[in-house]
């Protein structure tokens, strides 16, 4: 007999209540539930599941309470592989559906839309499971109190929980209601953690660079086993500490990641832009799906990899990751959509996987013989799909031999295997374009658009390539005109001409940030007015008294808990991007209370750092760049020579801004103080370097330039 605990109490499918059939749905194609009138494409996927499915809000709220119901909450989002299959599985599933209609109020959540609800059942599932994942499967007391959660059920132990909870809460409701109360305290209670004042050292950031060192796979690059994620915030800590100290070690963790990541199947091959993660410790066999947020990410490694190395190959990387995001991921208003979903004809992995005979009809002969070598594409296949149903015999592409191997190989020079390569991989791609495409999620949310545009204004200012910072700029424009309020209050989604849901923390975070970097590049001073203004907000909504910040504002909706997080998982957490955003935009600007505000919060979770660093790469990254001496640097004049010394540098802790030759204009002097005075030398364009407001001699030669930028 299967079983599972609930808050203290087994599950056992013998338990089940007196389940009575329901009169016959009507047929699928015509049934529509409640998720129909819905914008969010994850809920509307689900619109004709037999379950009589509610979105997240006061009317199912009511409903649970007026009925006596328990609440089955079911979190995931449209591209989320597993999700579909628990959709196929169970919510298709007429018999698991009268279970869910007649004992449970179902509600739908799309984790996209509200990350502060997906943030506090996940923790209740974390808590009583160590682990855990989407879709996420929580139960709840009508007050939404989480007793009981998990994550992918197949149906079969679905059905058993859903029996047991049922009949518990006939039984032995009081100890779920207690259960209920004991988890909201913990998840609560979380926030209490650290008592503020902790002291940010060198050595913190030493123990945490140590941390990662023992978690490195030397082999194939990466940290851990798998499944491998990018974690791009690990790499930006190193690279920093790398900057630091001069760490050979953590360049060479860097490295061995991207390096395996660029050869691996996580990349895409013909398409350019990267997969979630891996499911295996090679980088070869990738969760298909791709999310805005980690090619923004990962764009943004590979730029500042190259800073310091200049390798061509992460500059490829760069380019086609960002071309894939123009060509496939944007609206033609200019904001970006979320995800491509890893299925494609009922099956993981179909766009992007080939047979040998697939490869060799749209290559022929020795041509196509190479390009099989080249991409690992074999005879039988390279990986096991993870599901039983799914087809065999395919090949996910991967760099499996580099140009001197194939011309040694094919009795051939480099010059003509890397023109067979690069040929075959255009024509692959054409081919792979005829395929149906995998589900494209077309909303646009605030937060992954600013990270993706301070990526493209980064990747455009160090390659000069202007179609990035247009389309940067095009990007903020859309997200200025319609994801604000009329008062200025930033909202989370766009999607089918309607915004909606306030915005949170780490939307308002990375929307500071990707404005004062619009107007590092451009000069604009529009960019930097709204950088200080989303900066100001952002403090007044999600401020806490003690340090730090609420992930939702003083104006949401009241959830079970409020609670300020410092985790990097999937995304970097808002308290380390809020942190940030404040140190540099205090860097313009010299005001004070900004970078105080940034200190405390990394004092408030002084004690988490110091313990386990690791854990919190983007935070200490903070710590590091507030223990770190700042440059600023004033371009008087037009000096491209000496712009293009700056931005090919790996600078973490420096500010641009450039004026006209005569000097700052009214307004920019208001906001930008530190720039007064600052002009050209005789008529030649000069760079004015401070080191912490300290100012060297201005410079007018780029050689000048680069000895004070290179300078420890």
């Amino acid at each position: 007999m299967k079983r599972a605990l609930v808050g203290g109490i087994l599950l056992c499918a013998s338990c089940a209540p007196n389940v009575s059939p329901e009169t016959p749905m009507q047929d699928r194609t015509k049934r529509e539930n409640r998720l129909a009138a819905e914008k969010s494409p994850y809920l509307r996927q689900h619109k004709h599941n037999p379950v009589n499915w509610h979105p997240w809000g006061e009317t199912a709220f009511r409903k649970a309470k007026e009925e006596d119901k328990v609440i089955f909450l079911s979190i995931g989002y449209s591209t989320c592989h597993w999700c579909h299959v628990m959709e196929r599985e169970s919510f298709e599933s007429e018999d698991i559906a009268r279970v869910l209609n007649e004992h449970f109020v179902s509600i739908k959540v799309d984790r996209e839309e509200r990350p502060d609800v997906d943030q506090i059942y996940m923790a209740a599932a974390l808590a009583m499971n160590g682990h855990g994942g989407w879709p996420l499967s929580a139960f709840l007391t009508p007050d939404r109190e989480p007793f009981f959660a998990g994550t992918y059920w197949p149906p079969e132990r679905f059905k058993e929980i859903l029996s047991r909870i049922a009949a518990l809460w006939t039984t032995e409701r009081a100890k779920l209601l207690e259960s209920g109360k004991a988890l909201v305290e913990a998840i609560a209670g979380s926030d209490r953690r650290g008592g503020g004042g902790g002291a940010l050292t060198a050595d913190l950031l030493d123990r945490a660079a140590e941390q990662f060192e023992q978690q490195f796979d030397p082999e194939h690059g990466g940290f851990g086993s798998s499944p491998k994620f990018p974690r791009s915030v690990t790499l930006e800590f190193l690279l920093r500490m790398h900057r630091r100290s001069g760490s050979g070690t953590a360049l060479k963790m860097v490295r061995a990641q991207l390096d395996g990541m660029r050869r691996g199947g996580i990349y895409d091959q013909l398409g350019g832009g990267f997969h979630r993660y891996s499911t295996d410790t090679r980088w070869l066999v990738p969760h298909f799906e791709k999310m805005l947020y980690d090619n923004a990410l990962l764009v943004r490694s590979y730029v500042r990899a190259w800073q310091i190395t200049r390798d061509s190959g992460y500059e490829r990387v760069v380019r086609e990751t960002c071309d894939y995001v123009l060509r496939d991921m944007t609206a033609p208003q200019g904001g970006f959509y979320s995800a491509e979903d890893a299925d494609s004809e009922g099956f993981e992995g179909t766009f992007y996987v080939w047979t040998p005979a697939q490869v060799k009809r749209v290559v022929p002969g020795r041509d196509g013989d190479l390009l099989c070598r080249a991409l690992g594409v074999v005879e039988g296949g390279n990986w096991e799909p993870h599901e039983a149903r799914e087809p065999r015999g395919n090949s996910v592409l991967h760099v499996a031999a580099g140009e001197a191997e194939l011309a040694k190989e094919f009795r051939c020079t480099v010059e003509e295997a890397r023109r067979i390569l690069e040929n075959g991989k255009k024509k692959l791609f054409e081919a792979r374009a005829c395929r149906p495409r995998p589900h494209r999620d077309d909303k646009i949310l605030t937060e992954w658009n600013a990270m993706m545009i301070g990526a493209l204004v980064e990747a455009g200012t160090a390659f000069e390539e202007p179609r990035y910072l247009e389309s940067a700029e095009k990007a903020a424009r859309f997200l200025y005109d319609n994801l604000r309020r009329a008062d200025g209050r930033y909202l989370r989604r766009y999607c089918d001409g309607e915004a909606a849901i306030p915005a949170f923390l780490d939307d308002y975070a990375w929307v500071t940030e990707a404005w004062t970097l619009l107007y590092q590049a451009t000069s604009k001073i529009e960019y930097l007015r709204e950088a200080i203004r989303t900066a100001e907000q952002m403090i007044d909504l999600f401020g806490a008294p003690a340090g730090g910040f609420y992930f939702s504002g003083k104006d949401q909706e009241a959830l079970v808990a409020r609670i300020r997080d410092i985790y990097d998982g999937a995304l970097p957490s808002g308290n380390a991007v809020a942190a940030h955003a404040l140190l540099r935009l205090a860097e313009f600007t010299m005001r004070e209370p900004w970078r105080r505000a940034a200190v405390a919060t990394m004092e408030r979770f002084a004690a988490e750092l110091t313990l386990q660093g690791s854990a919190f790469p983007h935070l200490c990254s903070a710590v590091e760049a507030s223990l770190t001496p700042w440059t600023q640097i004033v371009l008087a004049g037009d000096a491209p020579e000496m712009r293009r010394a700056i931005r090919g540098r790996y600078l973490p802790n420096a500010i641009l801004v450039q004026v006209p030759a005569e000097g700052a204009d009214p307004e920019t002097l208001r906001l930008l103080p530190f720039v007064e005075g600052r002009k050209a030398i005789r008529g030649q364009p000069a760079a004015h370097v401070c080191r912490n407001h300290a100012c060297d001699a201005p410079v007018t030669r780029v050689e000048k330039l680069e000895s004070l930028l290179d300078r420890p």
